[in-house]
């Protein structure tokens, strides 16, 4: 198949638009970022890429600590608004009607409608051009209990969570598989095996 070649750029996709809130319960802010992701196990370590010109750039730069909100198909239009709206203007909380969680370990407040909230403390602050990437612990996860089933398994794909690619929000769709499932043996068939009657 035939490709065309583009200039070097940020393609890509999909990626996660979660909300970042940081600041303390009285004075917080909300800021809608994609520049993130997982970089390591263990100890488990995240990062999130921000502008020095954001608001929110500053107040985590001072306090070292913020929370990744998992954003769903429902939060969306709010994700869009804390994306583009500066918290030096609006109170984004209360102009969205989300409600403040106190976080487990740190100071920030989590938004009590994402499913998931992941509390997060800086390590270490690397400028990388137009963005500072804050590189940080993963202090604590935070799970809508709801979403948490008998055997104490995360379902996570009944909170119709929410991607980003190329401009647009997508809802994320139907499962076409789990970790390893390409290279799993199948199950033989027992030839002796007799269903009970029920």
């Amino acid at each position: 198949m035939a490709k065309i070649k583009w200039k070097a750029g940020t393609l890509l996709a999909p990626v996660p638009p979660v909300m970042i809130s940081c600041g303390t319960m009285e004075k917080s802010n909300i800021m809608t970022v994609a520049w993130t992701g997982i970089l390591n196990t263990d100890p488990p370590k995240t990062y999130i890429s921000v502008r020095p010109t954001r608001h929110s750039h500053e107040i985590i730069k001072n306090s070292r600590e913020f929370v990744i909100n998992l954003t769903t198909a429902s939060l969306i239009k709010a994700a869009d608004f804390c994306g583009i709206r500066t918290g030096e203007k609006v109170n984004k909380f209360d102009h969205l009607k989300l409600v403040k969680q106190q976080a487990t370990e740190i100071s920030c407040p989590m938004i009590a409608q994402s499913p998931v909230s992941i509390e997060c403390k800086v390590t270490e602050i690397v400028p990388m051009g137009s963005h500072d990437m804050f590189i940080a612990d993963i202090v604590a996860v935070n799970v809508e209990e709801k979403y948490i089933d008998e055997s104490g398994k995360l379902r996570l794909e009944q909170c119709s969570l929410a991607a980003y690619a190329h401009g647009a929000y997508f809802g994320l769709g139907k499962k076409i598989g789990s970790f390893g499932f390409s290279v799993k043996k199948k199950r033989k068939k027992n030839p002796n095996y007799k269903p009970r009657n029920k």
